[in-house]
């Protein structure tokens, strides 16, 4: 093979393929006849071999260019998607199931069938016994409202002590008074409330109540441009707008002779008796929460405007938060403290929604300012409705768990490994559920 490299076409031709590979045995066998050509061959070769570089190097730039392209592309189709599947994840969450929908018109027609006498419920005068553990509970959902009770009663010492007061809507009244009337919790006390008998709840005593009617603010949460221009789609949540969900802050008038009251969410189930929290020494403070500041977003400045100067003013922006969905709120103490006046006056200033934008949290940690007795975490785990990521311990030996978010276990997008959790105080053979296939 070295005679025919001897050939001074061939041999340039070989030296850039040389000088473009790897050493090998064949260069090296052949490294006599490439050194005896001469010094214009080898200028040729190495212009050859530039020319060949140079080639490659605007292939690779071609290709450059394409993969930017494809990348752009494939960015663009995953921002739109994941807008649609927030927008999908959104509208199921306030989309109500068939069988969830069926539940209470089976049960408000039932109601209706009732006598007057049967239409009550035992123990009332428990109601208003400070010896006992009350519960308060505002929902709209009787099966989410079914399971806060009866996973509460199921991990009770002595479900004798325990009542529940719960407040729903005009439009589930009947039917929540028939669950309970025909599935009565042991012998605990069930109270049901419409909010429309509160007659002091009105718009010339509750200026959330004044701005929810409004139609600024009913524009602002649903006007359809909006669609477009804002990508926090929770704004189209009508929950926002519902006074059943701001009721948390008027408990003293609710419960004018109870000294204490632990607030629920409908979207939790307890796991353990939870009677200590009766006896809690909370240091004056008026509400115990868990706090939420293990994470950078769970601070005061992720729910507050502190670009406005009254929030900057009167807050730490580096403040931890804490959670709504189990609350011991002491009522004495918010009396005392005259706490309703504070959540109306910030709720006057925010007429503009400059301090904050929507929700109960944000008017929560500003009116419970420096009010807050942070609780033991394994009281109340967060998360179950958005993060398939909560540590397994966590959940075994929290108190109680909450599906905060919108994968709520009773809707098809609700997080698998955390149903059982929920679905296990769930009767599924009951006749209502079944007529209304709910199913696990």
């Amino acid at each position: 093979m070295c005679a025919a490299l001897i050939s001074r076409k061939f041999a340039i031709s070989y030296l850039v393929y040389a000088l473009s590979k790897p050493l090998h045995s064949d260069f090296l066998s052949c490294n006599y006849a490439i050194h005896q050509l001469s010094a214009n061959d080898k200028l040729k070769a190495m212009d050859l071999l530039l020319a060949k570089g140079k080639q490659m190097q605007d292939d690779c730039a071609v290709v450059v260019k394409k993969l930017r392209a494809m990348l752009h592309s494939t960015e663009e189709q995953l921002r739109v998607h994941k807008k649609q599947t927030m927008f999908l994840t959104q509208l199921t969450a306030k989309t109500l199931p068939k069988g969830l929908h069926c539940l209470p018109l089976r049960l408000t027609s039932e109601y209706y069938a009732l006598n007057s006498s049967e239409q009550q419920f035992p123990h009332e005068k428990k109601l208003e016994d400070k010896q006992l553990y009350h519960y308060a509970l505002f929902s709209d959902n009787v099966l989410a409202a079914a399971v806060v009770v009866n996973s509460t009663l199921t991990n009770a010492k002595d479900t004798s002590k325990h009542v529940f007061h719960i407040v729903t809507d005009r439009l589930n009244y009947a039917a929540m008074r028939m669950w309970f009337l025909a599935n009565p919790p042991a012998n605990a006390t069930v109270q049901v409330q419409n909010i429309e008998e509160f007659t002091w709840l009105n718009a010339s005593y509750s200026p959330v109540l004044k701005q929810l009617g409004s139609q600024s603010m009913i524009d602002y949460y649903f006007r359809a441009h909006r669609a477009n221009s804002d990508s926090n789609l929770k704004y189209r949540n009508p929950k926002y707008l519902s006074i059943l969900n701001h009721l948390r802050f008027y408990l003293p008038e609710i419960f004018p002779k109870l000294n204490k009251v632990l607030f629920l969410d409908d979207d939790i189930v307890v796991q353990k008796d939870l009677t200590a929290l009766w006896s809690l020494d909370m240091k004056g403070n008026v509400n115990g929460a868990v706090e939420t500041c293990g994470e950078s977003f769970h601070r005061y400045d992720r729910y507050l405007n502190f670009s406005h100067p009254l929030i900057s003013k009167n807050f730490d922006p580096r403040a931890c938060g804490w959670a709504y969905g189990m609350n011991m709120f002491d009522l004495d103490q918010w009396r005392r403290q005259n706490i309703t006046e504070v959540y109306h006056r910030w709720q006057r200033l925010n007429h503009d929604r400059l301090l904050w934008k929507l929700g109960t949290l944000p008017p929560g940690l500003i009116t419970f300012w420096k009010r807050t007795y942070p609780l033991d975490r394994s009281w109340h785990v967060l998360g179950l409705g958005y993060n398939p990521s909560v540590n397994q311990r966590e959940i075994e030996r929290a108190a109680v768990i909450h599906y905060n978010g919108n994968m709520k276990p009773w809707l098809e997008i609700g997080i698998p490994k955390y149903r059982n959790y929920w679905t296990k105080y769930v009767d599924y053979d009951h006749p209502y559920l079944r007529d209304c296939n709910i199913n696990p």
